[in-house]
């Protein structure tokens, strides 16, 4: 809600944001930042899906994976968000807003 009160009308907001797993079993913490940010108003303009490569931490993991039969996180997301103007015809948009 802070950042939404703070944006000038028709300026973005990007937030880069990871999935996490406790107890053997996926948060998706990036799909639930994504609705916070529709509720209070933001436009979705894009989900850039980052891939995470040759992290230091990986040969560690997959050796984990494995042991514990689960699927590693390879990706962050990229939300970039829009405040609509005052006046904005939101019709067209309404697929991409809460």
């Amino acid at each position: 809600m802070e950042c939404y009160r703070v944006l000038k009308p028709n300026h973005f907001c990007a937030i880069l944001i990871g999935d996490t797993r406790r107890n053997l079993h996926y948060i998706p913490v990036a799909y639930r930042t994504l609705n916070s940010f529709l509720e209070v108003g933001f436009i979705l303009r894009e989900d850039i899906i980052k891939h995470q490569w040759q992290c230091k931490s990986t040969p560690y993991w997959v050796k984990k994976s494995m042991e514990s039969n689960f699927l590693m996180i390879m990706h962050e997301h990229l939300f970039v968000f829009r405040k609509p103007s005052e006046n904005e015809k939101l019709n067209k948009l309404k697929e991409s807003m809460y």
